[in-house]
């Protein structure tokens, strides 16, 4: 691991100061005179302009004879890192090793909403309901209920990591940008365009990402998705391409990786539609050890078995099952992440990337409740990260964020005024996929309009009797009615109104998740992705780099200024 040189910083810096103060006062602040004379930094023979945190150019200045250099400029020119502990009001200075273990967890489709919804959820199922407020009741009045008290309290444990920064997301082509080019952005420092995979702007040039310089560093090397591992975020990692959409190349650069462990979904289109050998077999004959959904298998893995692909039961498009939904048999997002901390565990350290990556599936189909499941294992998971950062807290750095936000996701809904029914969102029992499939299952077999109704109750809850929480009104009715006939009687709506409704999804079980969604106080305003801001949160060795406002790019800058990568 690189060792900081505190000495040569020292030898480097004449004198340091701040504007409003100078290195002779204890405290408080001191009027100066400084003078700038245009005075030059040189590092190596070569000249250099010092910036501050925000990457403003700093001048060095004269006070009393006395040349004052910006600390953190100096410092960062030779390579070395800079930070300030508020808890002992003092400047550190290369003080400190590089971790050894470095975790980064990247929620698809997560932003500060998401995380938020999933925990006033959890509120609301620990605590009392607390009396409405009526549209026409905002002040409370003599006669109110008060009896009941809201409270909110961080349940997900990243919520009270040590380090919180805001992350912007755009990438070349849009704000509202796609997976693959912002996870390019996080693995590789740099800018691309949506669909991209690791390639700079021209599509061709290829960014080496922060986990193959690990890699080449001695470290192993560990890439974990609850939905496929040729997909998007997780390919950014180890793949180079121009197309996220080349899954069976992104497989064969999987394979070319190295990386020791592989594990969560299954890869994409394997055989590359039936037209090459599969990438299984490719592993196999490049020393992987790959067991395809056999869990009792995955079991007894260990580090002895040298290179590893683990692919959990295939229920969804080669994704792991929505949490909410999975067996209680089958592993969950946080085994994998057990079972790579084991295999992964060396006297050189390792590198982990894990994406929950359903969050996005979820969100992109409206589906409130099955996000809300999806967050929760997603922090399980990063509860295995700080599990082994207790054991290890002066070696380790976590990292956790989000890629984009999905949806347009908010909390509260127009006509559930200013409060909310979180808790009715525990009445759903399947993911907006089970929900359509049983739907279309049970029209392809001759059933009528009430039949479906009667699915949505037994799904959801919702109901046509009068007088219950989650009762239908009679245009909510007619919704789905409309839905119905759009979907499996032919009727035909503008196309725009269409897109308008039901965002490309089908009309019916989307229909249901808006309904669910509203009578609970949530809402989304697409079923694509959205520019909006996200939350990084970070723990351990390092951590105080990502506090403030930055964009995702500075998250790959970081990670490179700690552990001294390109």
């Amino acid at each position: 691991m690189k060792t900081q040189n505190f000495k040569r910083i020292l030898a480097c810096l004449l004198a340091v100061a701040t504007l409003t103060g100078s290195a002779l006062a204890a405290s408080g602040t001191n009027s100066i005179n400084a003078l700038y004379n245009n005075i030059k930094v040189m590092v190596g023979g070569q000249e250099t302009t010092l910036t501050d945190v925000n990457g403003n150019v700093v001048e060095p200045f004269i006070v009393d004879g006395t040349t004052y250099v910006p600390i953190r400029g100096a410092a960062e020119a030779l390579g070395e890192t800079v930070s300030y502990n508020s808890d002992t009001n003092s400047v550190e200075i290369g003080n400190q090793e590089a971790p050894k273990y470095v975790f980064v967890f990247i929620g698809d489709g997560l932003s500060h909403v998401q995380t938020q919804l999933t925990n006033y959820y959890l509120d609301a199922m620990s605590q009392d309901a607390v009396a409405p407020l009526a549209q026409d009741d905002i002040e409370v009045s003599a006669d109110r209920d008060l009896s009941a008290i809201l409270t909110s309290t961080p349940q997900l444990t990243y919520m009270g990591f040590e380090s919180t920064g805001i992350t912007t997301t755009y990438d070349s082509t849009s704000f509202c940008p796609d997976s693959a080019s912002t996870a390019s952005s996080i693995a590789t420092g740099n800018k691309t365009h949506s669909g991209a995979i690791s390639v700079a702007e021209d599509l061709v040039t290829e960014y080496a990402t922060m986990a193959e310089q690990m890699h080449d560093m001695g470290m192993k090397v560990g890439i974990v998705s609850s939905v496929t591992i040729n997909h998007a975020t997780p390919a950014a990692f180890y793949a180079h391409d121009w197309s996220r959409d080349n899954y069976y190349d992104i497989g064969l650069d999987l394979i070319d990786s190295g990386f020791e462990y592989f594990a969560g979904g299954a890869i994409n289109k394997p055989d590359n539609s039936g037209t090459a050998t599969s990438i299984y077999t490719l592993a196999e004959q490049a020393g992987y050890t790959v067991v395809n959904a056999d869990q009792a298998a995955a079991e007894k893995i260990t580090a002895a078995d040298g290179k590893v692909i683990i692919t959990g039961e295939d229920t969804n498009g080669g994704a792991l099952p929505y949490e909410f939904e999975r067996e209680e048999d089958m592993w969950a997002l946080s085994d994998y992440v057990s079972k790579g901390i084991e295999v992964l565990d060396n006297d050189n350290g390792f590198f982990m990337m894990v994406e929950a990556g359903k969050i996005d599936w979820a969100c992109h189909a409206n589906d409130a409740y099955s996000a809300i499941g999806e967050t929760i294992a997603f922090s399980n998971a990063i509860d295995e990260a700080v599990a082994f950062y207790n054991q290890h807290p002066d070696e380790t750095l976590i990292i956790v964020t989000g890629d984009h936000e999905t949806g347009g996701m908010t909390v509260g809904y127009v006509s559930t005024w200013y409060d909310t029914f979180l808790a009715q969102l525990s009445s759903q029992t399947g993911s907006y996929d089970t929900i359509n499939a049983t739907i279309t299952a049970d029209i392809e077999a001759g059933a009528s309009f009430e039949t479906v109704l009667a699915d949505i109750e037994a799904f959801c809850g919702l109901t046509t009797d009068a007088g219950e929480a989650l009762s239908l009104t009679d245009y909510e009715i007619a919704k789905l009615q409309t839905a119905y006939d759009v979907q499996f009687e032919g009727l035909e709506l503008d196309a725009e109104l269409s897109t308008e409704l039901y965002g490309g999804y089908k009309p019916v079980a989307i229909t249901v998740m808006t309904l669910m969604n509203n009578k609970s106080g949530v809402d989304f305003t697409s079923t694509s992705h959205t520019g909006v801001t996200v939350g990084t949160y970070a723990q351990g060795v390092g951590s105080e780099l990502f506090n403030g406002f930055y964009d995702n790019t500075d998250i790959y800058n970081n990670v490179a200024q700690i552990m001294g990568l390109n």
